[in-house]
């Protein structure tokens, strides 16, 4: 017991060393972008510091898999350099045993991650896109899903609108029973329009059976509207644009999409990606165990065998290349080209599987 706890905690102050050198990177590596897209004059450096660090837990997060291989390379080499795990042998234990409790550390990792982290990603993702889209358009457009349906709102030079449609088709390209509220540049309200369908073209907005009321000061409310069998309204929005909205699924805290994943059933959109990703996030700890076991299995040797290089090497390149293919297969999975819960746990069962194989090769022939 007392050496699963000495090498789980080396493993542990492994992690944070390595993630505290990957978060100086990630600020550093984002201010030059930020101050690259922004006018620091005009929005001041410490709105381009807030929105840095806004965005850094996404970047980090993305490397979680990268910071654990590197974890476990640097525990192993160390524990090889000072004959750690020659001790371990010569007590008449298997090497193994290292391995174990920074898998089952790896694993606690990935549960946090999960469960705690992602939440704080989504949160700090959406406060991002919020704030970049204030500061480069005015809050330009926006997009939300809720129970009584889908809110969008459009933005540019003559002013903004709020539109809501019961639901659409899964391109985001037609909308049903629509209704918009348009606004001038100043924000008062200037018209109401309802129509039954509406298709977002590149002209914008082409609406079929619409009822236009003016909110005009001074016109009474009880105006008749007036009838178009047509009526284009001019949009920036396109279907790439409004699905891009809420198309990251990365945007939504794990607990909210089972939720999210049902509402965009019910608006008409396609849910595949966001369940791709959900099943993908609750894989993500078996994936970090892999990354464990194929760090372990290159960097246990004893240095005095030579080309610690070269193992080192291999270990770094396994783990890119099993992230790759889990990468790989959630595009065919978004695709549908393979089954969601193939395309989620497959690579992560696989590389445990491919790593503790290499492992037990490796230490006991």
């Amino acid at each position: 017991m007392t050496s699963h706890l000495y090498f789980a905690r080396k493993f542990f102050w492994m992690l944070l060393s390595i993630f505290a050198v990957f978060f100086v990177l990630t600020i550093l590596l984002d201010m030059m972008e930020q101050l690259r897209k922004f006018d620091v004059e005009q929005v001041g450096f410490y709105r381009v510091i807030g929105l840095t660090f806004l965005r850094a837990p996404q970047g980090l997060y993305q490397l979680l898999p990268l910071i654990v291989i590197l974890a476990t390379v640097a525990l192993f080499i160390g524990l090889a350099r000072t004959s750690e795990l020659v001790v371990v042998r010569a007590a008449g234990r298997s090497a193994i045993v290292a391995v174990i409790s920074p898998m089952v550390l790896a694993l606690l990792v990935g549960v946090a991650a999960v469960t705690i982290i992602n939440p704080l990603v989504a949160k700090t993702s959406v406060e991002y896109d919020k704030q970049s889209d204030a500061l480069r358009n005015n809050g330009g457009n926006a997009l939300s899903l809720s129970d009584e349906g889908i809110w969008l709102r459009q933005g540019g030079r003559e002013g903004h609108a709020v539109i809501h449609a019961e639901r659409t088709n899964a391109d985001a390209s037609k909308f049903i029973n629509l209704s918009i509220i348009t606004y001038r540049e100043n924000g008062g309200p200037q018209s109401r329009i309802q129509a039954d369908t509406a298709e977002l073209r590149d002209d914008g907005w082409q609406l079929t059976n619409a009822r236009v009321w003016s909110l005009n000061r001074g016109v009474s409310e009880g105006t008749a509207a007036l009838h178009h069998d047509t009526l284009t309204l001019p949009s920036n929005l396109t279907p790439d644009r409004i699905r891009d909205r809420f198309g990251s699924p990365s945007a939504i805290s794990v607990w909210q999409l089972p939720k999210f994943i049902q509402e965009l059933d019910e608006a008409g959109f396609s849910s595949r990606r966001h369940t791709v990703w959900l099943h993908m996030e609750l894989a993500q700890p078996l994936f970090l165990m892999a990354m464990v076991l194929v760090g372990a299995a290159f960097t246990m040797r004893h240095t005095r065998f030579g080309n610690t290089g070269i193992a080192v090497l291999f270990a770094i390149l396994i783990g890119f290349s099993l992230y790759f293919i889990r990468n790989f297969a959630q595009i065919l999975g978004e695709n549908g080209q393979i089954p969601v819960l193939l395309a989620a746990w497959a690579p992560p069962a696989a590389s445990v599987l491919l790593a503790l194989g290499l492992l037990l090769h490796m230490e006991d022939g």
